[in-house]
């Protein structure tokens, strides 16, 4: 299943403007425009204004918001996004917000799950706020 952006291309396919590389570990919350790729480990909360995948060994430990969410690797935190897509090698253990959902076999979800047509993401709100939820 692709995701679609306002340009009808997968996310997969999306130009990415930020990149954190397998191997590093950032200690600290991140915010990004349009498409960002995790490959590395990310101790805090994220905000990426339009799309996010998290490699297969890329691992977050705090709160993610974003438009489309792609997720290979593991997410110890709360999900707040549009369309969420969890494949075969991704571990999500956390709420999660969202409008659509597609998880592969193999993939494991552990917590609670809202879904709504009607959520928008506001992906423009201050980091505070993203700590709070």
């Amino acid at each position: 299943m692709a995701f679609f952006s306002k340009k009808n291309v997968a996310i997969d396919l999306q130009t990415i403007s930020t990149l954190i590389s397998e191997g590093c570990l950032i200690d600290g919350n991140m915010k990004a425009p349009a498409y960002a790729r995790i490959d590395g480990q990310l101790k805090g909360d994220v905000i990426v204004e339009e799309g996010l995948i998290l490699g297969e060994k890329g691992s977050i430990l705090g709160n993610v918001i974003t438009k489309e969410l792609v997720v290979y690797g593991t997410i110890n935190g709360n999900l707040q996004v549009s369309s969420l897509e969890i494949k075969k090698t991704g571990r999500v253990n956390g709420e999660i917000m969202t409008q659509t959902l597609s998880v592969e076999n193999g993939a494991i979800y552990n917590g609670s799950l809202s879904m709504s047509q009607n959520n928008k993401i506001d992906t423009k709100i201050s980091h505070q706020k993203a700590i709070e939820a």
